[in-house]
């Protein structure tokens, strides 16, 4: 429970029902943070509601919504609006695949960027701009580390998620000096239904590489407290990713200019 004198503010989590949101719901009470749990499983939602007020005696609203159906993604952006005690949000609703892109139908990639980027970014933007008038708040993004590394599952799934590690760094760029911290944190393999609904059950997957949820949640945490920008729960070395991340900002000075690279042996015009 929060021990200090002053309350803690609301956390709206979404994909909260199950999996890596429910952990960060538990783990958020558990800090004292009242909650606004956001899934489309009501039965699913109501449970944990419960089981969060009986263990963490915190205040816990229930938000039935289909982030993928405009009225009800409005609705959310809407309370992330209005309700000035919220102030960290948990964008972690997302859905993937296994299939190639070739093999995956229009509608599921349509459904995937629908939730994994539009959703994602309308409530980053609903939730940032009172964050900033008041001084105070934070996002969390669960992203992917297929980010980092396109070539596994399928590409759209890998884009969406590069795309969350985009805005975000983007985002801290913007208002990280306004008072809001953001977070975007790149699971590995996790064991939650995340794999059974992309076509994969996780019971297939080599074990070595699977990581329950509590634990790469409470890893998470402690590089929120942290302060990272970018967390890498399964990452041994940190180091990895700071050399990585210098390599990109370092071709920044050569990524645009006025004549193309001599290796393309352009002739130049006058």
């Amino acid at each position: 429970m929060n021990t200090s004198a002053t309350p803690l503010g609301k956390a709206l989590i979404t994909g909260a029902s199950s999996g890596i949101g429910a952990v960060y719901a538990d783990r958020l009470a558990r800090r004292g943070h009242p909650l606004v749990l956001v899934a489309r499983d009501a039965r699913r939602l109501a449970e944990l509601a419960a089981r969060m007020k009986a263990a963490h005696g915190v205040e816990v609203e229930v938000l039935v919504a289909d982030l993928t159906q405009t009225a009800d993604l409005r609705r959310v952006e809407a309370r992330l609006e209005s309700d000035a005690a919220i102030s960290l949000l948990v964008n972690n609703a997302g859905v993937g695949a296994t299939a190639p892109l070739v093999q995956s139908t229009p509608e599921s990639l349509d459904a995937m960027l629908l939730l994994n980027v539009l959703a994602l970014t309308r409530l980053t933007r609903a939730a940032v701009p009172g964050f900033v008038a008041r001084g105070q708040g934070a996002v969390i993004n669960i992203a992917s580390i297929v980010a980092l590394a396109p070539e596994l599952l399928n590409g759209v799934y890998s884009g969406s998620k590069a795309f969350v590690v985009n805005l975000s760094q983007s985002l801290h760029h913007e208002v990280g000096d306004k008072g809001v911290q953001v977070q975007a944190v790149l699971p590995g393999a996790t064991h939650t239904d995340f794999w059974r609904l992309a076509g994969v059950p996780v019971e297939h997957l080599p074990q070595g590489i699977v990581m329950s949820a509590e634990d790469m949640v409470d890893a998470a945490l402690v590089g929120f407290d942290r302060r990272e920008l970018i967390t890498i729960p399964s990452l041994p070395d940190v180091g990895d990713w700071e050399r990585a991340d210098a390599a990109r900002r370092a071709l920044g000075p050569n990524l645009s200019r006025p004549k193309p690279a001599e290796r393309y042996g352009v002739a130049l015009s006058a």
